[in-house]
């Protein structure tokens, strides 16, 4: 019973009409990140950034969910950074100079990092997965306020973006 399901699933799936739309979306979800890429490449490290294609997935693979809404978009991303800065500032104003042990440091201060973001998008009801790995990202990379404020910006403009299209948007998963 379940292939015939999942069958039955991927032929509705495969409609000429739902292809097309899946296209089209998966289409402008490309766009809108190439835009992001060329805007934020040129002044920060793509690995802080990279967090901002799985925030696209969401905003354009499932535009009507809870997660996806700019609520949790732009609050979940200010979280992450807030638990990541102060994450990596703690970390560096121990200044420990053993690599072994600056090394356990980026470790310990990711994942506690990683904890204390979840926790503030779930009591602030700003969840979103992608930010959670940005606030890990800030305690394992170098980063400026510069790199701060691009990633905002392109969270703001990805929100903006998908808000002119989501009339067109369908759920995809």
């Amino acid at each position: 019973m379940s292939s015939l399901i999942t069958r039955l699933d991927l032929e509705d799936r495969l409609t000429s009409s739902n292809v097309r739309r899946y296209a089209v979306q998966c289409s402008l979800a490309t766009f809108v990140v190439l835009v992001l890429l060329i805007t934020l490449d040129a002044v920060t490290q793509t690995v802080l950034i990279a967090a901002l294609g799985a925030t696209t997935f969401i905003a354009f693979a499932v535009p009507r969910s809870k997660v996806s809404s700019a609520r949790c978009l732009i609050g979940g991303y200010l979280v992450g950074m807030l638990a990541g800065t102060l994450m990596s500032s703690i970390n560096s104003s121990i200044g420990i100079s053993d690599l072994v042990m600056s090394h356990a440091g980026l470790i310990v201060f990711g994942a506690l990092a990683t904890g204390i973001a979840m926790f503030l998008m779930v009591i602030t009801k700003t969840e979103h997965p992608p930010a959670a790995a940005l606030a890990m990202g800030l305690v394992l990379n170098e980063w400026s306020g510069l790199t701060l404020c691009v990633i905002v910006g392109g969270v703001i403009l990805l929100c903006v973006c998908k808000r002119l299209v989501l009339p067109h948007l369908m759920d995809l998963v």
